[in-house]
Parts: C-alpha cells; sequence; structure tokens
C-alpha cells in the first residue's frame, strides 16, 4: 500500500494552491482588496491603450513602450489573479502541472519584457533630453520596432529553461504551494532532486537580466540628469525633469516591491509565513495597478486626452 501510494504521489497531475496559508478563514475579505486592483489594473491599462490608438499625436516612441508596458501589465494580472481568486472565492486549490509551469512562464516572462520596456523608456527618455534635435530620426518607428521585439525575444528565450528544467525534475516531496499562484522558486521547492542547475541560471537571469536593465536606466539617468543641471534656468530645468517624473516613479513602482519582496524572502525567515506570502502578493501586483494611474495623472497629453474623453461623454 505504501509503495502504491508513493507512485502515485512520484510526479503528480495536479499541484495544490494554498492560497494564504493560515488566513484561510479570511480569504474572502482578502480577495476585496486584490480583485480591486485587478479591476483598476485592467480598466486603467486598457483606458491607456485606447486613448494612445484614438490619439495621433501620441503616436511616439514614449507612447509605443508605454503601451508595451499596459500590455504587459494586462497579461501578467490576468495570469495571476483569476486563478488567486478561484482559490479566495470557491477553493478551488488544484491547478494542473502544465498549466502551473505556464503561469509561471508568463509570470516571469512578462515581468521581464516590463523590465525590458523600462529600459527602452530611459533610452527615450535619454535621447528626447540629451540630443532632442535627432529623437525623431533616431528613435522611427521602425526602430521602436526592432527594440520591442528584441525585448520580447529576450525574455520568451530567457525564460524558457524555467519550465522546461521544472518539468524533468521527479516531484515526490510534496505537491503543495504555499502560494495562491506558480513561481519559480516555489515549484523547485517541491522537486526531490538537486535543483542547483535551475537556482544558479534564476540568478543568471536575474543579474544578466533585471541587472543589466537596472544599470542601463542607471547610467541613462545620469546622463539625463547631468544634461537637467546644465539647462541655464531653473524653469527650464524644473520643466525637462517634469518629463521623466513619471516614467521615474513607474521604474520605482517596479523595482522597489521586487527588490523588497526579494529582500524579505532571503531575509525574513522569521516573518509569518501568512504575513510574507500576502506582502509578496501586493508586491507582485501593486505596480500593474499604479502604471496606469501613475501615467494617467502625471503626463499632461495622457490626462487631457482622458479629461476630454468623459467630458464629451458627459455632454
Amino acid at each position: 500500500m505504501s509503495d502504491s501510494n508513493k507512485t502515485d504521489f512520484t510526479n503528480p497531475s495536479t499541484f495544490i494552491l494554498l492560497g494564504i496559508p493560515g488566513l484561510e478563514a479570511a480569504h474572502v475579505w482578502i480577495s476585496i482588496p486584490f480583485c480591486t486592483m485587478y479591476a483598476i489594473a485592467i480598466l486603467g491599462n486598457l483606458t491607456i491603450l485606447f486613448i494612445v490608438k484614438k490619439e495621433p499625436s501620441l503616436h511616439g516612441p514614449m507612447y509605443y513602450f508605454l503601451c508595451m508596458l499596459a500590455g504587459s501589465d494586462l497579461v501578467v494580472s490576468t495570469s495571476i489573479v483569476p486563478k488567486m481568486l478561484s482559490i479566495f472565492w470557491f477553493s478551488s486549490r488544484e491547478i494542473n502541472v502544465s498549466a502551473c509551469l505556464t503561469q509561471m512562464y508568463f509570470i516571469h516572462c512578462i515581468s521581464s519584457i516590463e523590465s525590458g520596456t523600462l529600459a527602452a523608456m530611459a533610452l527615450d527618455r535619454y535621447v528626447a533630453i540629451c540630443d532632442p534635435l535627432r529623437h525623431s530620426t533616431i528613435l522611427t518607428n521602425p526602430v521602436v520596432a526592432k527594440i520591442g521585439l528584441a525585448m520580447v525575444l529576450r525574455s520568451t528565450m530567457v525564460i524558457l529553461p524555467f519550465p522546461l528544467l521544472a518539468r524533468r525534475w521527479p516531484y515526490c516531496r510534496t505537491n503543495i504551494i504555499p502560494k495562491p499562484h506558480c513561481v519559480h522558486i516555489a515549484v523547485l521547492k517541491l522537486a526531490c532532486t538537486d535543483t542547483s542547475i535551475s537556482s544558479y541560471y534564476g540568478l543568471f537571469v536575474l543579474f544578466c537580466v533585471t541587472g543589466v536593465d537596472v544599470i542601463f536606466i542607471t547610467v541613462s539617468y545620469t546622463q539625463i540628469l547631468r544634461a537637467i543641471f546644465s539647462l541655464p534656468t531653473k524653469d527650464t530645468r524644473l520643466k525637462t525633469l517634469g518629463t521623466c517624473s513619471s516614467h521615474l516613479c513607474v521604474i520605482l513602482a517596479f523595482y522597489i516591491p521586487h527588490l523588497s519582496s526579494s529582500v524579505m524572502y532571503r531575509f525574513g525567515q522569521n516573518v509569518a509565513v501568512h504575513f510574507h506570502v500576502l506582502i509578496a502578493n501586493m508586491f507582485l501586483l501593486l505596480p500593474h495597478m499604479l502604471n496606469p494611474i501613475i501615467y494617467g495623472v502625471m503626463t499632461r497629453q495622457i490626462r487631457d486626452r482622458l479629461l476630454l474623453l468623459f467630458t464629451h461623454k458627459g455632454t
């Protein structure tokens, strides 16, 4: 009997997502902020895409990259939240192994695309401020399309080994994931073999993809700030800096939660599991909700078109 049970459990066909361990009784209440964040993310990012599509004056590099960011936000949010809500509302905890690995792939792949898009937007701001006369000739539509395609190809190819390697590992310890979604490190913990290859590759992706993007953004903004502070008047400096404010806020909204979650995971062993999982999920979804709000409030062109849209609807 024990051999039979062991055989049945080896390489299970499904994983069990616990949601927020220890807070199962409060899942319905916990679902309210996540559902609200998801609704804002969907509505806000669709609005950004609609406004940019309808307004010819916004058909430029900055707004094309913004559309990439909005599309990424939609995909990541939709990859995570519906299953999360089904756990919170209907206790639907089972997930097929293939579906789990697919969700894991989309979460990491699209997050990598977002990181690359933020780097591309930093390039756009660098050219617009440091070499404004050549902005339209350097960042032409074909160049923007090639940059966007490069970001997508880089992420899809670099993240692809995650599910391919995870598919190879035998799973015989447990099939329970103490989270409401599948991520790389959580799946690796279920394997009953040496997964150091996947762990080292995960570190490679962190440093050579996200790390390179952060370095590129830092170098770009170092040059941007040098150019801004060399401008003759304070008003000119503030006005030029204002063109970067929304992008800077989005960068902080993306990287600070990711960094905080990583630090908490590495060094927060004494933190309660339910608190860790709850905060990690908030951090994962927060940027996708904040991005359209930041650009809608802080970017005058989008704010004006948005006000015009609601004004026309009201009249």
